[in-house]
């Protein structure tokens, strides 16, 4: 009669193992990754220069004219006269040189 006892810890972990080894694919397959580009993302953010030429979260093209670090805005320059600030979060990419299409006109 003793031994029945001994036999059901034994299934309770069994039983959790399936429940445990999806938490564990679920973190390496999507949490993991999220927070490596969330890192990256704010290394690059954290990297903005005057001069920098980069593409907004909205597709707008523009060099970084401006930064406002207290209000985590960049101001852009999109055209000879015409210069808008964004939220320093919504530049989504720094451009490298020949990635911009400058001077081609559609």
């Amino acid at each position: 009669m003793g031994t029945g006892g001994g036999g059901s810890g034994g299934g309770g972990f069994m039983a959790l193992l399936p429940i445990i080894l999806m938490f564990a694919i679920i973190y390496f397959l999507l949490l993991r990754p999220q927070q490596k580009r969330q890192r990256q993302q704010q290394m690059m953010l954290d990297s903005l220069r005057k001069g920098d030429r980069v593409v907004t979260a909205g597709g707008i093209f523009g060099t970084i004219v401006g930064i406002k670090e207290k209000q985590g805005v960049v101001v852009l320059r999109i055209a000879d006269s015409v210069k808008v600030e964004l939220a320093k979060a919504s530049v989504a990419r720094i451009l490298k040189k020949g990635d911009d299409d400058e001077g081609e006109e559609a």
